[in-house]
This record gives C-alpha cells, sequence and structure tokens, in this order.
C-alpha cells in the first residue's frame, strides 16, 4: 500500500503516541484525530460498532481473509481483506507429517471464521485449530503440551512466534521469517517451505539411526577383538591376535564407521513435490466506495471481493548473481531491497546459489537492480 501510495505521489501523515495493542491491532494520533487499525476486538473494545461491516468481515473471514478495520475519532473509514496464501506445498507437507505419527496444532491470531477456511485447505482437523491468540498464549499452549508429556516443535516466522519458538522442545524458524524468530529458533529453513520441516525430522532420524549403528559395530568390534588381543582366548582356543594385524583391525574399524556415517551424503526424501505454476501477473489497487450504513451487504461483498484486481501485464524472469551474502539475513536483506522496486515480483533469493530469482516487468532496468543490491551491502555479478 505504501508503495502504491507513493507511486500516486500520496504523502504519508506523521503519528503521534502509536501504540501496539496485542491481539487487537494499532492505535495512534494523526492531525489531532484519534486513528484506530486492527480487528473486530479492537473496535468493540472502543465501543465502535457497525453491524453491517462487521457482516461483510465475517463473510470475508469465512473466504479465509483477514478484516482489518480502520476508524477515525469512533467513526470507521473502512475495512481491508488480507488473504494468506496458502503455499502449494503445505498441505503435502501436512500429510507428511501426519504420516510419521506428529499430532499437528495451528496457532494463530486470525479469527476462528478465518482459522477453519485456512484449515480446511491444509486438511487440518478443527479440534486441532486455536485461533484468536496471543503471542503468549501460543507460549502456554506449547507449556502445557509439554506438561503432558509431550515433545513439541514450534515453526513460525514471525515476531509474535518468538515466544512459543523459545519454549518448544525444537523451534524451527522460515529463512525468511523476523530477526527475533529466527534468534529464537533452533532451526532455520533456508527455503519457506514447509516440507523442510519432513526433510529435517527425517534427516534426524537417519543421523541417530546412523549413530546407533556405528555405536553396535564399535562396541560388538571391540567387545570381541579386545579379549583376543590380550590373550585371554589363547590357553582356552588357542586364539590370539598379531599386534601388527590389532592395529590394522583398530584402525578398519574407525575406516567402517566412518563409511558408515558418510552414507548420510545419500539421503534423499521418498516424497515428490509438484509443479507449481507461477502466476507472473502483478497487483493493482481498486478502490471502491462502500455506504457502511446500508443494508445491501451482498452488494458491498461484491464490491470488496473486487477490491484487488489482476492487471495482465506481461512480466519478464530475471537471475541476479549476488556476492557477498553469507547467511539469512543477507538473504532477507536483498529480498527487501528487490521488493522495494516498483514492479519487481516473486522475489526468490538462494543463499546456496547466490543469486536471485525474479520477476519484473518492461520499465525496470538492470541499472535499478544493481543499484538496489549495491545500496543493501551487497555485489551484482551478472545479470
Amino acid at each position: 500500500m505504501l508503495q502504491v501510495a507513493d507511486k500516486h505521489n500520496i504523502s504519508t501523515l506523521a503519528v503521534e503516541n502509536f501504540k501496539q495493542i496485542a491481539g487487537q491491532g494499532l492505535s495512534g494520533i494523526i492531525d489531532n484525530s484519534i486513528c484506530l487499525a486492527g480487528n473486530q476486538k479492537l473496535l468493540i473494545a472502543h465501543d465502535i460498532e457497525n453491524e453491517h461491516l462487521f457482516s461483510l468481515g465475517n463473510k470475508l473471514a469465512q473466504q479465509g481473509k483477514t478484516p482489518l478495520y480502520f476508524t477515525k475519532d469512533d467513526k470507521i473509514l473502512g475495512l481491508i481483506a488480507i488473504a494468506d496464501t496458502i503455499k502449494a506445498t503445505s498441505p503435502q507437507a501436512i500429510q507428511e507429517l501426519k504420516n510419521l505419527g506428529i499430532n499437528i496444532y495451528m496457532l494463530t491470531g486470525d479469527n476462528q471464521l478465518t482459522a477453519k477456511q485456512i484449515a480446511k485447505q491444509i486438511n487440518l482437523e478443527e479440534n486441532n485449530i486455536i485461533s484468536d491468540v496471543l503471542p503468549q498464549d501460543k507460549e502456554a499452549k506449547i507449556r502445557q503440551l509439554q506438561n503432558q508429556g509431550q515433545k513439541v516443535a514450534m515453526v513460525g516466522d514471525g515476531i509474535n512466534d518468538a515466544p512459543a519458538l523459545a519454549r518448544a522442545d525444537v523451534g524451527i524458524a522460515i529463512g525468511a521469517g523476523t530477526d527475533i524468530a529466527i534468534d529464537s529458533a533452533d532451526i532455520i529453513l533456508m527455503k519457506n517451505n514447509l516440507l523442510d520441516v519432513v526433510t529435517a525430522i527425517k534427516l534426524s532420524k537417519a543421523v541417530i539411526k546412523n549413530i546407533r549403528e556405528n555405536l553396535f559395530w564399535a562396541f560388538i568390534y571391540n567387545i570381541i577383538g579386545i579379549p583376543i588381543a590380550m590373550g585371554l582366548f589363547y590357553t582356552t582356543f588357542g586364539l590370539k591376535l598379531n599386534p601388527m594385524i590389532g592395529a590394522l583391525a583398530m584402525s578398519f574399524s574407525s575406516v567402517f564407521v566412518v563409511t558408515n556415517a558418510l552414507r548420510l551424503h545419500f539421503f534423499q526424501n521418498n516424497y515428490q513435490t509438484s509443479s507449481i505454476n507461477k502466476d507472473n501477473s502483478s497487483t493493482a489497487i481498486n478502490i471502491q466506495a462502500i455506504d457502511l450504513n446500508t443494508s445491501k451487504g451482498d452488494d458491498n461483498m461484491g464490491l470488496l471481493n473486487n477490491l484487488f484486481h489482476k492487471n495482465n501485464e506481461k512480466q519478464t524472469a530475471k537471475i541476479i548473481s549476488i556476492e557477498g551474502m553469507m547467511c539469512q539475513h543477507c538473504v532477507k536483506h536483498a529480498t527487501e531491497a528487490l521488493e522495494k522496486i516498483d514492479g519487481v515480483s516473486d522475489v526468490k533469493v538462494s543463499l546456496e546459489n547466490k543469486n536471485a530469482v525474479i520477476h519484473v516487468n518492461q520499465n525496470v532496468t538492470d541499472e535499478q537492480i544493481t543499484n538496489a543490491i549495491v545500496e543493501a551491502g551487497y555485489e551484482v555479478t551478472a545479470i
């Protein structure tokens, strides 16, 4: 929204007495007017109600969208619906975790209607949905599960997830998440893909299995070999071991253990990810006027559904080779720098490949891209 406002030369106003209200939204004073932005709870807490607008918000929530209401001096200005786009691999990741015998919960600050709609898309049972939760509620739920003797892993990417990530037995942060979430986690996923959670669990099980195999071999090898080398079986069975052969056998034991451990390099997932068809169209904002006092909820609903429409502007994919990125924080900074360029979409920055894949319209130049990366502190070697 700020990018669109800047494009249309709409200046922002200074905010005074800014406050963040946990689980509800934001408040501040703009031009001596008290402004609110948040969910329905925030408005009700300030004795601001509008039956028709709340009805529209509930209908949007049933579509899996989060309605945010905006007011000025107790007068409702309107609402914006934010849709949480489900990644194509998320339902598959949920099913893979279920196949591993893992019980999955969804902890979200969204309202119950939105949470249920999202859960349907990922095939998650309604009993495992916990909605309208504050950051401390997420941490409390994890503590409750731990008190029941369960081992808990938490996956999150936002500021509100940090307490829960720190409380969990294993905290897993999305690499593209906030810094505080990354700092609170034990594991950081390199890609923004829930299937990597499945990979991490399967890989950890493979490592534990490999360790047990190596311990078994080492103990059995030494239990048999050491008594023979000491001559304990010489008087009874005539068995003895030349020291040179014993030294060679000991070296072979180490080689066997190391070779067995190296088999982990061949670890592979036994699932296949489906290809994702990218929609390279850009998004434009279309503002519609809505009569907040009308009883024609269905008509207003049609207007809200058309609030955002797709612009079929042709885009081109570009691959940018970047030097200087050292960690996921660098990936995040490079991603933010590219996303700030008007006309750039679908930004995918890879630390492993040291590049970024983006889609741009015809107005974006290579010079703009290079300048954005350089200003972020990195070097562009090729586009």
